[in-house]
């Protein structure tokens, strides 16, 4: 049979798709070891440390990482794994989610020799990243910064307490924010946890996302090098490069795919529940049964259609790196907004309404880790965003919200 021709576009095409097939693969079946035992782990609440070695052992923490250190997949299919991971635990998910974009800090803030550099060593020692890095905001500061660098030597020296989401116990590397305290610049820094003057407090008693390791990092006069000095945060959204601003919405849409990957979770789990006969009604006995399995797989697909094309979008812009211009950002952030409004709602209406239709232990894990997820992003605050961008093209009330 003679082979089918082949064009520039497609020859180009096969080794990422090929790729991408193998990322999934691969992270399906660390979904499927995540599923068998996650009701036990939530309820442990401890700290991920079994989790994200089965993330290392894996590879997909160097996913997004250029060719050569690491795998060199896209945006597209970094979140994709994202969102499988969350379905089988959605803490998991978060501590992937958030890895991913801080791992990218070096190309957010700092230069492209910079970042080439920082990501060939976070893949050679395998780090784990994350972080919490803020939003500019017209009212940061008005009690003060909360993280303070002074001149130290050749580098600096860091106080001060700061919460972070996702394993501030287990990661190799956080990324923080600091006002310098001699002019009031706004640098990023990267901190090893386990450097003299770290201490962390993983916090206890969460409702939900009970294992992604959350807490504060306390830092007393930790000593910062010129190289753990990523870059600058500059003081508002104007003097803020478009490709830097993509930092902020990058992170809220890997969440976004966090968030899907819940409500997939919860709505696959409920349905083998009710095919199994573990429902509150049978299968085929209630058409009512039918109705509501139907509005809520139309409200996940629907925020899927929305998230995946916000997803693209984001994936252009991060490809044109610094040629991005402000419109172009202002755009993107735009589409991520919409996409955390329409997954929210989702998210939280089908992890309520599975509870209603399936009973089985743990399958309230998936409401508590919605809710914990969403809890400080109110819906209301991007949907105004969202307005008064299509009202008035404001490129501020999209981009800098937190």
């Amino acid at each position: 049979m003679t082979p089918a021709p082949t064009t520039p576009g497609t020859a180009g095409r096969r080794p990422v798709d090929e790729q991408r097939r193998t990322l999934l693969r691969t992270a399906r079946d660390v979904a499927e070891d995540l599923a068998a035992d996650a009701i036990v782990r939530d309820q442990a609440a401890k700290p991920p440390t079994d989790e994200t070695a089965r993330l290392r052992e894996a590879g997909l923490p160097a996913a997004l990482t250029p060719p050569g250190p690491g795998r060199g997949a896209d945006w597209r299919t970094g979140c994709a794994v994202i969102r499988e991971i969350a379905a089988a635990d959605s803490s998991v998910g978060d501590v992937l989610a958030r890895h991913y974009v801080h791992a990218w800090s070096g190309r957010f803030y700092g230069s492209h020799q910079q970042a080439a550099a920082l990501e060939e060593e976070s893949v050679r020692e395998r780090w784990l990243w994350t972080g919490a890095v803020r939003t500019p905001w017209p009212d940061d500061d008005a009690d003060g910064p909360d993280l303070t660098l002074r001149r130290h030597a050749t580098g600096y020296v860091l106080s001060g307490r700061r919460a972070v989401d996702t394993a501030v116990a287990t990661a190799d590397q956080i990324v923080v924010d600091a006002v310098y305290a001699a002019n009031g610049d706004v640098l990023v820094v990267r901190i090893p946890p386990g450097a003299r003057g770290v201490t962390v407090e993983p916090a206890h008693d969460r409702l939900g996302q009970r294992v992604a390791g959350a807490g504060d990092v306390v830092l007393d006069r930790v000593t910062i090098t010129p190289e753990q000095v990523l870059g600058r945060r500059p003081h508002d959204e104007e003097s803020t490069a478009p490709f830097t601003a993509l930092a902020e919405p990058a992170l809220r849409l890997a969440l976004c795919h966090v968030g899907l990957g819940i409500a997939e979770g919860a709505l696959t789990e409920a349905r083998d529940l009710s095919r199994g006969g573990r429902a509150h009604r049978l299968p085929g006995e209630d058409p009512d049964l039918f109705l509501t399995y139907g509005e809520l797989a139309s409200a996940a697909q629907t925020a899927t259609a929305v998230v995946d094309r916000a997803t693209d979008v984001m994936a252009q812009a991060l490809e044109t790196g610094p040629h991005l211009d402000a419109e172009g950002a202002a755009g993107v952030a735009a589409l991520v907004a919409t996409a955390e409004a329409v997954t929210s709602k989702a998210a939280l209406r089908i992890t309520a309404r599975v509870l209603e239709l399936a009973d089985a232990p743990g399958l309230d894990r998936f409401w508590r880790n919605a809710r914990v997820l969403t809890a400080h992003r109110p819906v209301a605050h991007r949907l105004r965003s969202i307005g008064e961008h299509y009202l008035n093209g404001s490129h501020r009330a999209v981009a800098a919200f937190r």
